[in-house]
């Protein structure tokens, strides 16, 4: 190593192996942690950044005073701004609103504009932080953006310091590799490496309940019901990104949000390592695999970024029981689901006429209901809101119930204490749906259940 580095770019990379005891005391495997929180912008996305824009610069796509454009949820973005910098570019990203308030602010620290975008919009929506990054790209002069989720330098930055690193650092005798999958560049460019060293070596993905990746994985089908909103960030996708390369992995594992945000907190408290959520991710992944596992493996679970970046969320305890992620004393929602079989899910799609779902609605005793496109929750209707429109204007019966949704209710644990489930019913929010992830089943739950339950 030099004694001191022409820039902050020189930093990137050669990150410690660190072993884990505590939280992996059930797993027979020596498991090591890469963890990539050494790296300037506290996250593995600096790799593939630095590598993005050189190459971008290499080709002519990014010349000089140029403005990089991305959507991004956030290591990203930190990553492309630190090298902007540098190098003298400006940047601005798109993100969606499932993201931590910390990202979006250290963007901004770095100089960037920062434009945040709804979250439960299919990719193709013009709202979409895909859409408007696309668009930004068009419209802004000298803008180039890196496109991470299809961008082969992704990947390749994996390929050419990720992988030797780990293959040099476990000398040889990594036996599985366990990473949270998001774009796809960190894990396949990784996996390419070791398995081209190695071909036994498992490569085990994990993804989040809400994300097409594991179904698409094991049956080659793009299932739209899979996809719903979830909490988990860095991880899992409802589109197919052309760095996830599907025969480099062997294996998918789905992780709850409430053992993602559970295990996240767990990892600090047990090893003093301070690593964000998809960290928490691939620790409750590993856990749930641990019995095909012996005791002459070697394991190696990447930590993508920093646990800073959650303070608002796992590392609140409010936000954690706002989620009903801390368990409580007294009913929770899998009582009530337990306690009434008429609470589970109904919905209406977007293209259906508004004196259908009114219809619907009448005839099924229900005073909201979420809206689906494509079997996807998109919004929600609920009566009053409908009765107000159509008291203004008639008329607009005949119109889809497209025209008059409102936002999507929001997701809860099963576990959710009844007390925190009444906190998240609102005048805004009029009802909850609630996730059983180990019967891949969705309930809702209004304001007249939970009085129902107490009274």
């Amino acid at each position: 190593m030099p004694k001191y580095f022409e820039n902050i770019l020189g930093t990137i990379g050669h990150t410690p192996m660190v072993k884990l005891n505590k939280i992996t005391e059930e797993v027979p495997a020596l498991v090591l942690a890469k963890v990539e929180t050494f790296n300037p912008g506290n996250s593995i996305k600096d790799r593939m950044a630095l590598k993005m824009v050189e190459d971008a610069e290499k080709s002519g796509l990014l010349k000089p005073g140029g403005t990089i454009i991305e959507g991004t949820s956030g290591n990203t973005g930190m990553g492309l701004a630190i090298a902007a910098i540098i190098k003298g570019y400006k940047c601005i990203f798109t993100t969606t609103d499932k993201q931590s308030k910390e990202k979006v602010d250290a963007l901004k620290a770095f100089g960037a504009d920062v434009i945040v975008c709804p979250t439960d919009v299919d990719p193709e929506d013009p709202r979409s932080y895909y859409s408007v990054s696309s668009r930004l790209e068009k419209e802004v002069p000298g803008a180039w953006k890196p496109n991470q989720y299809d961008n082969p330098s992704n990947a390749q930055a994996h390929y050419e310091t990720t992988g030797p690193e780990i293959w040099e650092q476990t000398e040889g005798k990594i036996t599985h590799l366990v990473v949270g999958v998001g774009t796809g560049g960190t894990i396949c460019g990784t996996a390419k490496y070791l398995k081209e060293k190695n071909p036994n070596i498992k490569v085990w993905g994990i993804d989040t309940y809400g994300s097409v990746f594991k179904k698409y994985h094991e049956t080659g089908v793009f299932d739209k019901n899979e996809i719903y909103p979830y909490v988990t960030e860095g991880i899992g996708e409802d589109f197919l990104p052309a760095n996830v390369d599907f025969s480099l992995i062997d294996h998918f594992e789905k992780v709850t949000d409430k053992d993602a945000a559970i295990y996240t907190k767990e990892l600090t408290r047990k090893e003093g390592i301070w690593a964000g959520n998809s960290a928490g991710s691939a620790i409750a992944g590993l856990l749930q695999m641990k019995d095909k596992l012996t005791k002459d493996d070697v394991v190696v679970v990447i930590f993508h970024d920093h646990g800073s970046r959650y303070l608002g969320k796992m590392f609140n305890d409010d936000w954690m029981r706002m989620k009903g992620y801390i368990n409580q004393e007294g009913q929770t929602a899998k009582d009530l689901v337990e306690m009434n079989s008429g609470i589970e899910l109904i919905t209406v799609e977007a293209d259906v006429l508004i004196a259908d779902a009114i219809k619907m609605m009448s005839e099924k005793d229900i005073s909201q209901i979420p809206v689906t496109r494509d079997k996807r929750i998109v919004g929600s209707i609920n009566e009053s809101h409908v009765f107000k429109r159509i008291t203004e204007n008639p008329d607009i019966k005949g119109q889809t119930v497209e025209s008059v949704m409102e936002k999507a209710f929001p997701f809860a644990d099963i576990s959710t204490s009844i007390h925190d489930l009444s906190r998240m019913i609102t005048s805004d929010n009029p009802a909850v749906l609630v996730r059983d992830f180990k019967t891949d089943k969705t309930y809702i739950i209004t304001r007249h259940d939970i009085l129902k339950a107490i009274c």
